[in-house]
């Protein structure tokens, strides 16, 4: 049994590691704060992803969880527990599946803790939640949602319904949208001219990107063709990625490769006609903003993590090995090398000329 709701002031939400994960996780952030309106939330998360929520109304603040800074190696874990213990949460919703998220909450006495037993951590948890059959199959944000239902958390939950559509909706204000307007501007990209922007990364692995001969050849056809001005998106430790396209291409893109923040990403997409990307985190913030894009996938399912968003088309080929969901693939990446150039060009043309900008 849960305390009652009037008993329940403050709430720890561990939140996943990776911001599209994070994404992932909006609606059922939604509906806690729907469930417990007058308490005060709590998420904490990893520093990388702390900012995708700023100004986000379903939460009252962020606690940085930094493995590589104050809370590494055993040290860091007892810093990590003290931290949380002096918050005096009523409660914590784990949305990450670690044994550490579990012990942390634990031995900072959190009395009550609801989460999947996944890792072997269920005896750390008060409240272990089931997976409902009605959610099976379904996209990955159904399986955060289900932690608040089969925890029992959330009586008669609508997400079980059929025609139910969660809400990952993100914004960025007037003032970022100005600031990368400035950084757009120094890059000299024309204005007059349609914005796409190529994201050809994965942080996870090889095994999740078409190849940067491709996008090489993509944005060429993009540039002459559709009379597009191309800007490739990436973090730092894939500027070589970038670089590699643009040594293979005839035309000059325009690279923010390891020059944007997260939230200077976010509003560059809002200035994007379309996005060209790989399964990513770029790729559900793209979904988050509502822009349009062409989600290529390969070794993953876009039935569980594709981009959810009705903006978005998924460009994929059956073969038998996929989705294998291996960060390096064993043989001859035929899931990506079966997808040409030609028709993501075709497809890309489409979208361009039927989407309107985002307002």
């Amino acid at each position: 049994m849960f305390r009652a709701q009037s008993e329940i002031h403050r709430i720890l939400v561990r939140g996943t590691n990776w911001v599209g994960d994070s994404v992932m996780t909006i609606p059922a952030l939604r509906a806690l704060r729907r469930r417990f309106a007058e308490a005060e939330i709590t998420l904490m998360v990893r520093p990388w992803v702390s900012d995708l929520f700023i100004g986000a109304s379903f939460i009252d603040r962020v606690l940085l969880y930094d493995k590589n800074g104050p809370h590494k190696g055993l040290r860091g874990l007892g810093c990590a527990v003290s931290m949380v213990r002096t918050k005096r949460f009523d409660m914590a919703i784990l949305f990450q599946n670690a044994l550490e998220a579990a012990l942390i909450v634990h031995l900072a006495g959190i009395p009550q803790r609801v989460g999947y037993a996944t890792d072997g951590r269920g005896w750390l948890l008060t409240h272990k939640a089931g997976f409902a059959p009605a959610l099976r199959g379904r996209h990955q944000i159904y399986y955060y949602l289900g932690i608040l239902s089969g925890s029992g958390l959330v009586e008669s939950p609508p997400w079980l319904a059929a025609n139910f559509t969660p809400d990952i909706s993100l914004a960025v204000t007037d003032e970022e949208l100005k600031r990368v307007d400035i950084l757009l501007g120094e890059l000299g990209v024309d204005p007059s001219k349609r914005l796409v922007g190529l994201n050809p990364g994965a942080y996870f692995g090889p095994a999740k990107r078409w190849t940067s001969d491709r996008y090489a050849a993509l944005a060429d056809c993009m540039i002459r063709d559709a009379h597009a001005e191309i800007v490739i998106f990436g973090s730092a430790g894939e500027r070589r990625i970038a670089e590699e396209i643009s040594s293979q291409m005839h035309y000059q893109p325009k690279s923010l490769a390891g020059r944007t923040t997260l939230r200077d990403l976010m509003a560059v997409l809002r200035r994007c006609r379309l996005l060209i990307t790989n399964d990513s985190g770029p790729m559900h913030l793209a979904a988050a903003l509502n822009v349009p894009q062409l989600a290529i996938f390969g070794s993953t399912d876009p039935g569980a993590t594709g981009p959810y968003s009705t903006n978005a088309t998924v460009i994929q080929h059956a073969v038998s090995c996929s989705p294998c969901l291996l960060r390096e693939c064993p043989i001859d990446l035929r899931c990506f090398t079966s997808i040409s150039v030609e028709e993501v060009y075709a497809a890309a043309r489409r979208k361009l000329d039927t989407s309107r900008p985002v307002l």
